[in-house]
């Protein structure tokens, strides 16, 4: 007996929210991936979609799914204890989201992704359509990287030059999706947790900008660079400069995501960050 058949199954909500957050936890510390999809924010927005289903033991909620109904696909985030893997929780759980989806799309996130989860979706024929490393820095040991040449660097204001400097840095890069001046930027304003006195933008001799790093919380979120200047340490250097700031201000470990095909992944492990895992998206296609 794998105690499957002495599981109760039912919907979960609000209430739940302290067994959903033990049960992300528990998924975190064994495959690694965000650490935000512990936090209410991000569990709610994956877990309490439209219809939910959650698997109990013992009064401990074991598997739970959420799924989201409208818009172009449906949307599907599951998780399943790591004591209760191998048992066919994890094939329950996407078969019931598959359902709910009916003639639509369907699109899984995983924040904690597993080598178990990358199998099941595949050969569910889920197609990966995203997946980025969780690197975490511990800032016990800070990097020393020299100023480039002719580089100068100061507090970025939030604005059209950052904003351009994204864009360079960014629109040559597949899939970018060429947001307006005023939703990047106000997304980034609209985060409590942005620090522009960390945040920098960095200048070559002529004064313009040449590229930019911006830091939310304890979060290196975007580095960029415009093409004519890469090769030249600038994203090494910001980075370098945001870890000495966030570790005079008391920090003591920063985060950052980085695409699986992105070459910066190598610079940042170059610079004392270590991979912790992983995130995903697969999409199943009922067209």
């Amino acid at each position: 007996m794998d105690g499957t058949d002495a599981l109760t199954w039912e919907a979960f909500g609000e209430g739940q929210l302290p067994e959903l957050t033990r049960l992300a936890e528990g998924c975190l510390a064994v495959d690694g991936g965000l650490p935000l999809f512990a936090r209410t924010p991000l569990l709610r927005a994956r877990l309490f979609q439209t219809r939910t289903l959650g698997a109990w033991h013992d009064g401990s909620l074991v598997a739970a799914v959420g799924v989201g109904l409208g818009g172009q696909a449906a949307t599907s985030t599951g998780l399943v204890h790591p004591d209760w893997r191998a048992r066919g929780l994890g094939g329950l759980l996407l078969s019931w989201a598959g359902e709910q989806a009916g003639d639509a799309d369907l699109l899984v996130t995983t924040e904690s992704w597993s080598p178990g989860a990358d199998s099941l979706f595949t050969a569910r024929g889920f197609e990966r359509t995203f997946a980025e490393w969780v690197q975490r820095h511990d800032l016990d040991a800070l990097p020393e990287v020299a100023r480039p040449v002719d580089v100068t660097t100061e507090p970025a204001t939030l604005g059209p030059e950052l904003f351009e400097a994204y864009r360079a840095s960014f629109a040559d890069r597949p899939g970018f999706a060429d947001p307006t001046a005023e939703e990047w930027l106000g997304e980034l304003g609209e985060d409590d947790g942005y620090r522009p006195d960390l945040s920098l933008i960095a200048r070559g001799p002529d004064g313009a900008a040449v590229g930019f790093v911006n830091v939310i919380d304890n979060w290196v979120d975007q580095v960029g660079v415009v093409p004519g200047w890469r090769g030249r340490r600038v994203g090494a250097y910001l980075v370098a400069r945001a870890l000495r700031g966030l570790a005079a201000d008391g920090a003591r470990e920063v985060w950052l995501c980085v695409n699986d095909n992105n070459p910066a992944a190598g610079l940042y492990r170059r610079l004392g960050f270590v991979d912790a895992g992983r995130r995903a998206r697969y999409l199943r296609r009922r067209s």
